[in-house]
């Protein structure tokens, strides 16, 4: 039982994205089952995008800007832009869980260019930065926020006052 826990360890860290998705889901249900309030479609929906933002992107690219950005990690200029680059996918991350759903998108649309280049990249080089559990990322994320777009289309302009 005892080497579990290294191993768990060791393989969360090497499925990050996965990771993180699979707690900012967790914490968005939990946040849901302990809050007082009415859990109609569009609540489920905004909580749920709330937390994985807040989770997969905001923690995930602070994660990767922290990777390149330390002195050891950055000893070329490259290395230093991509973690600024990463750095400000972090930033709309946390912002844009307590934005509008433009934000969202916003949050949403950089990320996945990013991931795409870096499938791009791994298909026309050897060297292989990405991960197929990178493209969780944006595939649960979009479905989040169409799910939230049609929840709120459906709602009454007096019903999302109240919100």
């Amino acid at each position: 039982m005892s080497a579990f826990w290294p191993l768990f360890a060791q393989q969360a860290l090497h499925y990050r994205t996965f990771t993180l998705i699979v707690i900012g889901l967790v914490l968005g249900a939990l946040g849901l089952l302990t809050s007082k309030r009415a859990r109609h479609d569009l609540r489920v929906a905004q909580v749920l995008l709330r937390w994985f933002l807040l989770c997969a992107v905001g923690v995930g690219f602070l994660g990767v800007s922290l990777q390149h950005l330390l002195p050891h990690a950055a000893p070329d200029p490259a290395g230093f832009q991509i973690g600024l680059a990463a750095a400000g996918f972090a930033a709309v991350g946390v912002a844009s869980a307590w934005g509008g759903i433009g934000m969202r998108l916003a949050a949403l649309l950089g990320p996945t260019v990013w991931i795409f280049g870096a499938l791009l990249g791994t298909a026309a080089d050897a060297v292989s930065v990405f991960r197929p559990g990178d493209l969780l990322l944006p595939l649960v994320g979009f479905a989040l926020l169409v799910w939230q777009f049609r929840a709120q289309r459906h709602r009454s302009v007096f019903a999302r006052s109240r919100l």
